[in-house]
């Protein structure tokens, strides 16, 4: 029998804190504080020198136990085996995190291919001579490449400084590994799909781009056959605007239906839950504007997993993720039975709440410039210091100090593409307020309304009593998508 090797009180003691890090959400403060102490407590706050500090000193730490030949975690056992392999996992992580990177951005331009990962037997190799076993050097690579595309899609995807921005990515984080990681990795890693998740926020605050975080960063095994992971994540995310189509179209959109199922259906159509893989997560948008026959349809699939295409009685299985949003807040949702009781308490495993952009703004005048510096790189392609001053300048000029951007990031996005093509912007909000400013709250309603205004205003005083765009369509005897219009057209006048 090998000997068998122990942490002294000191290289425990530091390895628990590796071991911590490792669990940790990267995005709280929890993990902040960790970090600081691993890199030895370095002067200054910059978080990017501190995590560099960070991994230098664990990878330098780790050498010293192999220069004494005691980087072996096989012949360490019980706590001592399990934090120094959690140790050896953040180092060699951190050794990849470039080709990490690059996968993804390769991925991303692949599209649905899943590609070779080139990298694979040179990382499991550099852990599996650290003692660790061939599966669990597995196991790592596939949360490897998790924890970096949830890093990646989080924290590149859903940009700010601000509280609120901070507490988002630290629960979108949660949302995908829970609040401990341990649990995640012994019990939960593949049963994430019974954990539904609402999104709350205005409309344009960006609540697509936090399900796409979350619908892209699942766990997906991988193949050491074909050295790809099991599918690509590009794949693993699909999303529905349910507002986009009319009432009897949306059971088809969601289950399929069978050729001549009803008139026009010439041949079998597959819905979401059909397409969604069992790795995925499908995004049902504006699920407040569905029928109630339509929640309890999603309610089975979501208790009993299960689905039938209209025009079928065979049951098809669903294996993925369900993410819905709506812009209306929580308490009208409840207040008005906009979703039945029993579909909301399934649909709300976990509530997110995407803070609007004037909140943001509010809580640090940072955040404007960096949002600026994010969109003005995205509509061009590539950075510009020269563009970003621009839009700030002009902004500052054409708004005022107190604009509450009521279209939010959306908005923005819309305001930097005006200046970019005329050197102004001018807010279709700012300017009702600024013209009407003298008048009366009910003056400034009634303002210049000719008939289509008439029957905008209509249509968004039954969405606030009945709400939902499919009631107010029974109502007028409107299409949906026009009553949603004239719905959209009212708030924007306001």
């Amino acid at each position: 029998m090998r000997h068998q090797f122990k942490l002294d009180p000191e290289e425990l003691e530091y390895f628990e804190l590796v071991n911590r890090a490792v669990l940790s959400n990267p995005f709280s403060a929890e993990r902040d504080r960790i970090d600081k102490e691993i890199a030895g407590r370095l002067p200054g706050n910059d978080r990017v020198e501190q995590i560099d500090a960070a991994i230098r000193e664990v990878s330098s730490r780790l050498r010293l136990l192999r220069r004494k030949g005691r980087l072996d975690v096989s012949r360490y056992a019980g706590a001592d085996r399990r934090i120094l392999e959690r140790s050896l996992a953040f180092d060699v992580f951190y050794r990849y995190v470039d080709d990490l990177d690059k996968l993804i951005q390769d991925q991303i331009g692949q599209g649905e291919k899943s590609l070779v990962v080139e990298f694979a037997n040179d990382m499991l190799h550099d852990m599996q001579v650290g003692g660790i076993s061939p599966p669990a050097a597995v196991r790592y690579l596939e949360y490897s490449f998790q924890f970096r595309r949830a890093y990646f899609f989080i924290f590149r995807g859903l940009v700010g400084c601000s509280p609120g921005m901070r507490r988002l990515r630290e629960r979108l984080w949660n949302n995908v590994f829970t609040m401990d990681m341990d649990i995640y990795a012994r019990h939960l890693r593949n049963r994430m799909e019974d954990f539904s998740t609402l999104i709350l926020g205005e409309t344009g605050t960006g609540k697509g781009t936090v399900a796409a975080a979350i619908g892209q960063s699942g766990f997906i095994p991988f193949n050491r056959d074909t050295s790809c992971f099991a599918e690509s994540f590009t794949r693993s995310f699909i999303e529905l605007n349910l507002s986009q189509f009319p009432e009897t179209l949306i059971e088809s959109e969601l289950f399929g239906h069978r050729k001549g199922a009803f008139t026009g259906a010439t041949y079998n159509h597959e819905g979401i839950f059909s397409r969604c893989s069992r790795h995925g997560a499908i995004f049902l948008d504006e699920i407040g504007e569905v029928s109630q026959p339509i929640q309890i349809k999603l309610l089975k699939v979501l208790e009993e997993r299960q689905f039938s295409p209209v025009g079928s009685h065979d049951m098809l299985r669903f294996k993925g993720r369900v993410i819905a949003a709506t812009n209306r807040p929580l308490e009208d949702i409840v207040r008005h039975n906009i979703l039945r009781e029993d579909f909301l308490y399934r649909m709300c495993s976990d509530v997110i709440i995407v803070p609007p952009l004037r909140q943001r703004i509010a809580e640090d005048p940072r955040e404007l410039e960096d949002l600026l510096a994010h969109t003005v790189a995205r509509i061009i392609g590539r950075p510009s210091d020269d563009l970003t001053r621009l839009a700030r300048e002009i902004i500052a000029t054409d708004l005022s100090p107190d604009y509450r951007w009521p279209g939010n990031v959306r908005e923005l996005a819309q305001c930097i593409r005006q200046i970019l093509l005329n050197r102004t912007y001018q807010s279709i909000h700012q300017g009702v307020t600024d013209d009407a400013s003298s008048l009366s709250e009910e003056k400034k309603i009634r303002l210049d309304l000719d008939a289509r205004g008439l029957l905008q205003q209509h249509c968004h005083r039954l969405y606030r009593e009945f709400g939902t765009y499919g009631e107010v369509a029974r109502r007028t005897r409107l299409d949906r998508r026009t009553v949603k219009k004239y719905i959209l057209s009212w708030e924007d006048r306001q």
